[in-house]
């Protein structure tokens, strides 16, 4: 019997040297050479099939019984049923089955349905018939957007797009707010704050000083930083609320904006914390791999620090991404266990650990897909604001465009579209790959199964016999 919860038991077929029934005189008839009488010293004749005879034939005199089957005995197959020849009689209980192993033969109720061994083959009622006498893997639960078992990379991407589906109000409403909101401060910030326009005139301006060079740098340098925080906040917001509508969602339990946001609230700023972590370790790591290069470069050889510092930061890279993905899970760990930072990153590690290239690679599908959305709907947005907003389009071959409210607001209604579409994306991969791995490695698939209230499933699936 396998221990493996959801799968059944096949049934007991029986050994090769297991006798099959009593014979009847029909077939005695039918032998080529019967067993001969019990002699008087009273030993019992040997059952047929134990013992060739010493006496075999000679090649080529086998002939198949012919005429009428005798009362009690069933008619032999047809020829070419099976795989490739006629299967051996007597197996079933009384030796009458036309196949043996089961009523009536090996293709009756006892492994595959009616017909015989190979007909019609591994399909409704052949030998492999799931559901019938072995049983098989019975369907994985699916109360909700996601199979209860291990998820392949189009299933998670599908229970993905049915969150979005099902859930649309609920996704539609949080990261349309999200994102809405962000674009609103990042607009202001960009046209009040940070002079974008003459930093872009002075940074393309082949006569600028150092001095305005400088300035300009600063300048952008403060506005990229505040869009970045601006933008990090939302996403950890969407993040947060989109992690609650996902469990939910893999339960086929709905749930709204309120009842997710008053599940998410208690660890929002642990979710701060934990992202604000993670940037700086990645961050640290970069920071390392330039610094020779930096301190070669204040010493007096310039080309050849900046040389060194280049390829220390693209070294650094591959560390930083190996700890990035490591870590990638901490943050459904910290949202759906209620973990602390510390412990929701080993989390992450303990579950990725063996799975690093599959986890990167999903999620790498699951970001160049986001990226491509948000760039077929940023693009058109892109050039309705420079047609519209920046100059026109002959204007671009003077140098940058003129950022003005309406090039900021048209460019922003496309950001938010891109932004309602892909935060979905990038959190619900997430979840549904800490989901994936916890049953794979820890059997969450039951738990999750009574949770929503699955009958059969786990647990409460019947016993099957050995």
């Amino acid at each position: 019997m396998t221990d493996t919860p959801g799968w059944a038991s096949p049934g007991s077929a029986p050994s090769d040297g297991q006798e099959s029934g009593t014979s009847g005189p029909a077939d005695a008839a039918a032998r080529p050479d019967p067993a001969p009488p019990a002699d008087s010293s009273g030993e019992q004749p040997q059952s047929p099939g134990v013992k060739w005879s010493k006496e075999q034939p000679a090649p080529g005199q086998w002939s198949a019984p012919t005429g009428a089957p005798a009362p009690g005995q069933a008619p032999p197959p047809p020829a070419g049923t099976g795989w490739g020849g006629q299967p051996p009689t007597g197996h079933g209980p009384g030796g009458q089955g036309p196949g043996g192993y089961g009523p009536g033969g090996y293709g009756t109720p006892g492994y595959g349905g009616p017909g015989s061994y190979g007909a019609p083959g591994y399909g409704p009622g052949g030998y492999g018939a799931w559901g019938a006498g072995w049983g098989g893997p019975p369907p994985a639960a699916k109360p909700g957007v996601i199979p209860l078992r291990p998820l392949g990379v189009g299933e998670i991407l599908d229970g993905t797009v049915s969150t979005m589906r099902t859930h649309w109000r609920t996704v539609l409403g949080i990261t349309l707010a999200v994102a809405v909101f962000s674009q609103i401060i990042v607009i202001l910030m960009q046209r009040l704050v940070v002079d974008s326009t003459t930093s872009s005139q002075v940074l393309s301006d082949p006569n600028a000083t150092a001095e305005e060079v400088g300035r300009a740098m600063g300048d952008t340098m403060l506005g990229s930083g505040a869009v970045f925080i601006v933008s990090l906040v939302s996403t950890v917001i969407a993040t947060a609320l989109l992690t609650t509508v996902t469990s939910r969602a893999v339960l086929g339990k709905p749930v709204t904006t309120a009842e997710a946001w008053r599940d998410a609230r208690p660890q929002v700023l642990k979710l701060f914390g934990l992202v604000f972590l993670l940037m700086v370790i990645c961050l640290g790591v970069i920071a390392l791999g330039t610094l020779p290069g930096v301190l070669v470069a204040t010493t007096g050889s310039p080309v050849g620090g900046i040389v060194l510092a280049v390829a220390g930061g693209l070294a650094a890279c591959v560390p930083a991404l190996w700890l990035a993905v490591r870590f990638s899970l901490a943050s459904p760990a910290l949202m759906l266990e209620k973990q602390g930072i510390g412990k929701s990153m080993s989390r992450s590690a303990k579950l990725i650990r063996g799975s690093w290239w599959r986890v990167f690679g999903i999620q790498l599908l699951a970001g160049l897909i986001a990226g491509i959305v948000s760039a077929i709907i940023a693009i058109p947005f892109l050039a309705l604001a420079v047609a519209f907003g920046g100059g026109g389009m002959t204007s671009m071959l003077n140098g940058p465009p003129h950022i003005g409210w309406a090039y900021l607001i048209i460019t922003g209604i496309g950001a938010v579209i891109g932004s309602t579409l892909t935060f979905p994306i990038t959190a619900g991969v997430t979840v549904l790959l800490y989901i994936d791995l916890r049953i794979r490695r820890e059997a969450l698939d039951l738990d999750l199964a009574r949770a929503a209230g699955v009958q059969g499933h786990g647990a409460d699936a019947p016993a099957s016999g050995s």
